[in-house]
């Protein structure tokens, strides 16, 4: 009971509000500084740092949930997305605490960099596994040391994690800094995970002379003349999910070994093939074969035209999208708390209550009690309302995310955390609060838990 009133505790003040830092003060309704030593802060804690539950038990009993849920349950359409990022932490006694870069500084500083995987379609995205990255200079023998492993290393790991968890996905994506790497993409090929991933635009592969040898050079022996004469390059159209299109235009390239028919193709994707624009060209690896090609008729994996392989690419997006949120409201980063098995199981609740949220977006409201003479005024609604659906709608197939929005705000969850949390423990919920069930009215399709969130470079 203690445990399950701690992680109840936790969950609640994650989902609350972000009037400040969700350290253990804030998240025990406790002062900042004078409140440390209160004895609800200290029950917290414990049940973080001291306590005996698993936090992989717990992870994988919320991706039982998340299965088995039709409004979650990942599909072969969807998209494992592989990333890391950081954030900055001072000391020396905290665990995984180092000098290296961090996104969400953009410079290298001192702070704890996280490796972790994201399943995600058009509509809907989670967290799957996390695993911090611990620094050379942790480990006795540095670099040489059996316990250091490279975030490519813990990546693959976490992805073969997913797959024998039961996600299922057409391929792992990643940004350049995985795409770049060779032993990274071999990996998971032999580890039987197929793969979309960028390249930086000067990724070099050995040539002779004045040969190609980057992925640029070779986009740009592509012929182009105009949209109505696009010669090497096919029209692709982009639908997004606020529903504007766009015109997007890719081909196969030959860089080297790789080819339309090689091992890995090289897929180039970008608005204007006429100037390449730095902002709107992907350079992208795949392992998944080109339809009626040699290779489609030996491959484990099903083919995959031009327009697929950038669909694939452009739901990686999301996985920063989920940064923003379990950074700006879930409080990822605002543990104070040094142990390793305290950080990841900080990480898990603030995953725990990201999958909460999708939860309470997809389940339909309880009825509310009846009132014997419910008092009039003009804001009193004339019926039952409801927050969520209860026909959860089929997941569209080519919907990507717009632009970012100003603020990441977390839904339904804020205005009632302790409420929706009660169900957990079977107790009996209370009904939602009429302006909140007013504002949820207002929305006409489902949206990332926010009508607000969206994400697309």
């Amino acid at each position: 009971m203690a445990q399950r009133r701690g992680f109840r505790e936790y969950l609640a003040g994650l989902l609350l509000p972000r009037d400040r830092n969700k350290t253990l003060t804030c998240l025990a309704d406790a002062e900042p500084v004078a409140g440390a030593q209160h004895a609800a802060v200290q029950r917290l804690q414990f049940f973080l740092s001291e306590s005996t539950w698993s936090q992989e038990e717990v992870n994988a009993r919320r991706l039982e949930l998340l299965l088995a849920d039709p409004a979650t349950a990942p599909h072969p359409g969807g998209v494992l997305v592989v990333d890391d990022s950081g954030d900055r932490k001072d000391g020396t006694a905290t665990a995984h605490v180092g000098k290296q870069y961090l996104g969400s500084v953009g410079k290298i500083d001192r702070g704890v960099v996280t490796v972790t995987t994201c399943w995600a379609d058009e509509r809907v995205y989670y967290p799957a596994h996390a695993c911090p990255y611990t620094p050379a200079h942790h480990f006795p023998r540095g670099k040489s040391d059996p316990g250091f492993r490279t975030k490519l290393q813990i990546a693959a790991d976490l992805a073969a994690q997913a797959k024998a968890a039961g996600l299922v996905f057409r391929a792992v994506a990643a940004d350049c800094a995985y795409g770049d790497q060779d032993s990274f993409r071999a990996g998971l090929h032999d580890a039987g995970l197929p793969f979309v991933m960028a390249l930086k635009p000067r990724h070099g592969t050995w040539s002779y002379g004045l040969d190609t040898h980057t992925p640029v050079d070779a986009a740009r022996l592509l012929t182009w003349q105009d949209p109505d004469h696009p010669g090497d390059w096919s029209r692709i159209e982009r639908t997004f999910r606020d529903g504007h299109t766009a015109t997007w235009w890719a081909a196969e390239a030959q860089l080297g070994w790789w080819g339309p028919d090689g091992n890995v193709r090289l897929v180039v994707a970008t608005a204007d093939p006429a100037t390449l624009p730095a902002k709107a060209t992907w350079y992208l690896a795949t392992d998944l074969p080109r339809p009626g090609s040699p290779r489609a008729t030996e491959s484990p994996y099903p083919p995959a035209a031009l327009a697929e392989v950038v669909r694939i690419y452009g739901l990686r997006h999301w996985v920063e999208q989920s940064y923003k949120q379990v950074k700006d409201e879930l409080g990822w980063a605002d543990f104070q708390v040094r142990s390793d098995a305290a950080i990841r199981r900080h990480q898990t609740l603030v995953n725990c209550a990201f999958s909460f949220c999708w939860n309470t977006w997809f389940a339909p409201d309880p009825p509310p009690p009846a009132l014997a003479d419910p008092p009039p005024g003009p804001d009193t609604p004339s019926g039952p309302a409801e927050r969520g659906r209860i026909r959860v709608p089929a997941a569209p197939t080519d919907l990507l995310a717009p632009g970012t929005a100003s603020r990441p705000w977390l839904a339904d969850a804020l205005g009632h955390a302790a409420t929706l949390l009660a169900g957990m423990v079977h107790e009996t919920p209370a009904h939602s609060t009429t302006g909140t069930d007013q504002r949820r009215r207002q929305r006409q399709t489902p949206k990332p838990l926010h009508p607000g969130l969206t994400n697309h470079r």
